[in-house]
This record gives structure tokens, C-alpha cells and sequence, in this order.
């Protein structure tokens, strides 16, 4: 079932109570696992009852208009949005196609991959299992018998909280050419020994995939099981994820799936990133990425305990501004990195995000944890202007003037024209 955008316009109150309901029915109807009942009560009660959702801030129909101006650009196959305002999911839509230049339309339902995005998954887990004593942070990869290898036996001393956080010295992306290539992660990690460093192991952040995804193999030898099956069944059907995959397998089982893009063309379903899954594995539709935004907010304490957010948010090494030179990126303040979550300040509050990138697919979310507002995006495309949106989506809640991320000119400019009050649920 297509879920259509709230729209928050006192003329149109009653449309807006119905696309609430069909939100509402979405959100639910896919919710099915048993395993938390307090969880579900906790996401779905709010929205059979749409007057609790009182006073949203941000201007639905407008965001409506700026994505599809957005979906103008040649550099755009597919989009999916979910917005999450005070806890509760209250935006969902798809724009686009699943093909370059055909296929079906983009819907709430469409599965994408996560790529990078996967990397907190990957730390949330690590945190569940060290709560339960199953791993420990300070443990290094050496200990678990990982693949993992480094300069000067450093794998002896760097630890897991190293690994989450992209401090072991190596230069960015290491190998990453040679996973592309076709080699086995576990023979990559191996040769990583060889390498010259950038900095001493736990001093500074350069970011990984194939020696990050040594998480993947530590999980498993903790636990005796393979990692998406722990993925799964202690987070993805905990939460009621039941779009969520890990592989190519699961993006290719899917109903309805968006296929990689570039420059107008479609490319083939690339397999090198799916063997380093802890790094950049997943697959979802964008209202079970909503629910993962949820849960990281904290809306879900007994799948994910306040202790756990604590400590894979937590910032704990500094690092450069993402998104390049864009207006966005230079607005963000404090960057820093915890367990595989990024956190930066922005008009004086503090962002708990991450994005990704494989070919053909992009994808960020980016929330305040304290207001429990975000924003998560998935498309099939290389473009990197999407990756602004977020920036002008928080303006708006927080009440800011308008300006134009996303670099689009005046074409959306009526559709920014602040009412002199918006109305309420």
C-alpha cells in the first residue's frame, strides 16, 4: 500500500487525516513480529490516535514541492524520504522511478541498499553483545582470532572501539581497490600489514570498509552464528524491520527494488561491498529505515537500551566536515565520530547521522536526538545534491530562515513562503 505525504494546511485538514490514516495503516500493517510487543504498542499507538500528533513544525506540502524540484535534475533516477517528528513517523513518500529512464514508480515500499549506513547497524550490535557479555570493547581483533591484520602487529593492540571508529592508522579506504577487484576481504585484511600508516593506532580518523567489516568476523566467532542471522534476529525483527536484508539475495528477493543508476543509465547490481557486510551490507525500504531512525532516537528502549545509544553515539574522535565544500557541510560544526555514527552540531544542536555510498546508490539520515526530528533518504543514483536536503528540512523545523542547500535556484520559492501559522492535528 502507497503511503501518501501529510499535508498540514487548515483548508485541507481532512486530506491530511486521510493520508495520516494511510500512513498509519502502512506503518502498522508491516509491523509484524510478536517479539516486542511493548515496542510496537510504543511505535503505533501515537498514530492510531493522529491528534497526539499536535503542533508539528515543519511544512509537509512544501517539502513535497522542494523534492520534486529536486527530482528535476538529470542526475536523479529514484528518491525515497521518511520524516520522523516528535518520535513518530509523519512523512513517506517515493518520487521517480526504480529504472533509469522506465520501471515502476518509487513507493514507500521500494528496497534499496544502505550501503555505509550499514556500518551502525553493525555497531549496535557489537554494543547489544557487549551488554550481554558476549564481547568486550576493549578486546582486541587479535583476541578474537580476526583476519584483521596491521602495521607493526598493531592488531594486537587496537581494540574494538578502534575498529567502530575508524582509528587504526591505515590510510582511507584502505584496499578498498582490491575488494573492487574481486580479492577476498579475509585475504585483503591480511595484507593490510603492509600498508604505511597515517597516523599511531587509536590517534586519528581514516575511515574503512574491509577493516571495519573484521566486526563481521568477530561477531560470528563470539557467537557461533553468521552475522546476518544475529543482525536479524537481534535487531531487524526485534524492531519489525521486515523489509530489511543483508546481500545481494535480499535486494534481489525483494518485491519491488530499485536498481543502481548513473548519469541516466542503469548499471549492474554490484557485489563487492555485499562481502563486507558489517561495512556496507544492508537493504531496506525507507519506513523500516524510519523505524532503525526511531530506535536510534531512543523510541524502542527495550531493544535499544538508553546505555547502548550512549555509547555508540558518544563522540570520540574529531574529524573533517562531510559533505565536502557544499553550504551544508560548512554549517555543520564539531564534526566528530563515535561507533559508526557521525555527530555535528547545527544552528546550536547536536545531529546523530550517517550516510552512505556504492555505485549507483546514496543514502543519509540525520536526526537530533533531543527533539526526536530527522530526516532518512535512500535513491539509486550517484548524485550527491540529496545529501543536502536535511539541512534545509531542520531549518524548517527549527524555525530558521530559509536557505537554499540544495542549490536549486527560485524554482521551489513560493513553495518556502513561511504562513503566519501552521495548523495543527
Amino acid at each position: 500500500m502507497a503511503v501518501g505525504e501529510i499535508r498540514l494546511r487548515g483548508k485541507a485538514l481532512a486530506i491530511a487525516a486521510i493520508i495520516l490514516f494511510a500512513l498509519v495503516a502502512w506503518w502498522g500493517s508491516s509491523w509484524r513480529d510478536t517479539s516486542a510487543p511493548a515496542e510496537q504498542a510504543r511505535l503505533t499507538a501515537p498514530l492510531d490516535n493522529p491528534e497526539k500528533l499536535h503542533n508539528l513544525k515543519i511544512d509537509y506540502r512544501a517539502l513535497d514541492d522542494r523534492i520534486g524540484a529536486l527530482m528535476r535534475r538529470k542526475d536523479m533516477t529514484g528518491l525515497s524520504v521518511a520524516v520522523v517528528e516528535q518520535g513518530r513517523l509523519t512523512f513517506a513518500k517515493g518520487y521517480g522511478t526504480t529504472i533509469a529512464g522506465g520501471g515502476e514508480p518509487v513507493s514507500p515500499a521500494t528496497v534499496f541498499r544502505w550501503a555505509s549506513l550499514s556500518k551502525g547497524v553493525a555497531s549496535t550490535l557489537v554494543a547489544k553483545m557487549v551488554a550481554k557479555g558476549q564481547l568486550d570493547f576493549v578486546h582486541s581483533p587479535a583476541f578474537y582470532r580476526s583476519s584483521l591484520r596491521l602495521p607493526d602487529h598493531a592488531e594486537e593492540r587496537v581494540t574494538l572501539l578502534d575498529i567502530l571508529s575508524h582509528r587504526l592508522g591505515l590510510p582511507k579506504n584502505a584496499y578498498d581497490g582490491r575488494l573492487e577487484g574481486g580479492k577476498s576481504p579475509r585475504e585483503i585484511r591480511r595484507s593490510l600489514a603492509d600498508v604505511s600508516p597515517v597516523c599511531p593506532p587509536g590517534t586519528c580518523h581514516s575511515y574503512q570498509n574491509v577493516a571495519f567489516d573484521s566486526v563481521s568476523e568477530i561477531v560470528e566467532r563470539a557467537s557461533g552464528r553468521r552475522y546476518a542471522a544475529m543482525v536479524r534476529d537481534t535487531l531487524f525483527r526485534p524492531l519489525g524491520m521486515t523489509s530489511a536484508s543483508i546481500g545481494s539475495a535480499g535486494i534481489k528477493a525483494s518485491e519491488h527494488w530499485a536498481r543502481p543508476s548513473h548519469n541516466e543509465r542503469e548499471l549492474e547490481l554490484a557485489e563487492a561491498y555485499y562481502r563486507v557486510p558489517a561495512a556496507a551490507g544492508v537493504n531496506s525500504n525507507i519506513v523500516d529505515m524510519a523505524r532503525w531512525m526511531t530506535a536510534q532516537m531512543g523510541e524502542t528502549p527495550r531493544v535499544l537500551s538508553p546505555a547502548v545509544l550512549d555509547v555508540i553515539h558518544r563522540p570520540r574522535v574529531a574529524t573533517a566536515r562531510p559533505y565536502g565544500g557544499s553550504t551544508f557541510g560548512r554549517a555543520l560544526d564539531h564534526p566528530a565520530y563515535g561507533l559508526a555514527w557521525r555527530s555535528f552540531d547545527f544552528r546550536g544542536h547536536h545531529l546523530v547521522g550517517h550516510s552512505g555510498a556504492v555505485a549507483g546508490y546514496r543514502s543519509t539520515l540525520i536526526f537530533d536526538p533531543k527533539a526526536k526530528v530527522g530526516i532518512a533518504m535512500l535513491w539509486n543514483s550517484d548524485s550527491s545534491v540529496p545529501f543536502r536536503l536535511p539541512g534545509e528540512v531542520l531549518d524548517d523545523y527549527y524555525g530558521e530562515p530559509f536557505t537554499d542547500f540544495l542549490d536549486l535556484g527560485d524554482a521551489p520559492a513560493k513553495a518556502r513562503e513561511r504562513p503566519a501559522a501552521k495548523s495543527e492535528l
